[in-house]
């Protein structure tokens, strides 16, 4: 992609320049840093940002039809439904491998999808740091719609703190300052002031809930929700007041019905040439014929835990809750990045928000990763160079 932006930007780089690039990130957010992060962004041509856009509209297609609700009944827990659900998912991320069509034209293909919080706060900051040290053509942006980094920020005020104050919002999270993703957590706070609380620290009278803050009981408003519910079930001991199923008077940021309605659930509902075909499990009268072009999901699960790339008719047979469990034709992720030490496989996120009133997400910005491994992730790229977290800038 862009070769001749990509031999510019390689031959420009220094392990020197990326040493103070990491040291700098470790120096304005002190002992948050707990993932890779890569030695490139990602430039994206023209024809790639289109049918990415495209992607995402096809999917929103089928999330805004009157009886999404109805058919993604079945994905929200019995013992995990929350009162007062959004008739919006207010955060939407899309993740899409890079392929490459039958044309050899590089092709989105969606992997996984969440109604859920990633790190919008993160992205502004790291796009603004490779920037700042790295070569970075003109005509390229991390951001969509004609967005600036003061008009994104705008966007991320309106939908997590909206008319109110800020203090009023909280980032909701078990442990904050262990999760690997605070240095997300940091950077919110630095730019909208945005307070982490532990799930264990929110205290509720009757329908009400606050935390406190040098010495004073806060009022929560908003919360802007980054508990996973498989690592609250990591927690079984939990010593809380308020639970994520009680019945209180805030406004959801990502409301957690979200995270089971728009997921891996979703998938066998969406028709795109941007969609691998998937299946659910029970659903099969009878298996592909190419099983070993598929790979098995658990439909409730996150971060890649649980996928088994390799399945054959016996595994599947010998699974007694087939229900819980997806079919998604895989996907050849290219090695589009040319790096010093060889190509490099890439997956792309777009990031949405759904503004109250609104009828349609809107695409503020994204999130890139960069892999050599066999999967996407770090526990699959652990003896890589040019691997990790990064941003995209696309062509404008």
């Amino acid at each position: 992609m862009l070769p001749e932006i990509r031999k510019r930007y390689n031959d420009s780089f220094s392990e020197e320049t990326y040493a103070v690039f990491v040291e700098q990130i470790n120096h304005d957010f002190p002992n948050t840093l707990e993932f890779r992060v890569a030695e490139t962004p990602t430039f994206i041509p023209k024809v790639l940002t289109k049918k990415l856009i495209q992607a995402g509209e096809d999917i929103i297609d089928v999330m805004v039809q009157p009886d999404f609700k109805a058919k993604t009944e079945r994905a929200i827990p019995v013992d995990q439904r929350v009162p007062n659900e959004d008739d919006i998912c207010s955060l939407l991320t899309l993740d899409f491998a890079v392929c490459k069509d039958e044309h050899g034209e590089p092709t989105p293909q969606l992997i996984e999808m969440q109604g859920f919080a990633t790190l919008y706060g993160y992205q502004a900051y790291i796009g603004d740091m490779y920037k700042r040290f790295f070569y970075f053509p003109d005509g390229f942006s991390e951001y969509f719609h004609g967005l600036d980094r003061e008009g994104y920020l705008a966007e991320l005020h309106k939908v997590f703190i909206g008319d109110g104050n800020a203090e009023n919002t909280i980032l909701l999270e078990i442990y904050p300052e262990i999760q690997k993703t605070r240095i997300d957590f940091a950077v919110t706070k630095d730019l909208l002031g945005i307070e982490a609380v532990c799930l264990t620290k929110v205290r509720k009278e009757g329908r009400n809930l606050y935390y406190e803050k040098d010495g004073r009981k806060i009022a929560i408003q908003r919360i802007y929700n980054r508990v996973i519910v498989d690592d609250l079930q990591n927690y079984p001991d939990l010593v809380t007041e308020f639970k994520l199923t009680d019945d209180v008077d805030v406004e959801w940021i990502a409301h957690p019905n979200w995270f089971f309605r728009a997921s891996k659930f979703t998938l066998p509902l969406l028709n795109s040439p941007f969609v691998p075909k998937s299946y659910f499990l029970h659903e099969l009268a009878e298996y592909p014929a190419d099983l070993e072009n598929y790979v098995l999901k658990p439909l409730f699960s996150f971060a890649g835990t649980g996928v088994k790339l390799h399945i054959n008719r016996e595994d599947l047979d010998a699974i007694p809750d087939k229900e819980n469990f997806l079919l998604q034709r895989k996907v050849n992720y290219e090695p589009v990045v040319e790096s010093p030490t060889g190509g490099v496989k890439v997956e792309i996120r777009l990031m949405y928000v759904w503004h109250r009133g609104e009828a349609r997400p809107k695409l503020l910005t994204n999130l890139s990763r960069m892999s050599k491994g066999e999967m996407i992730g770090v526990r699959f790229n652990k003896d890589f160079d040019w691997v990790g977290g990064n941003i995209c800038f696309f062509e404008v």
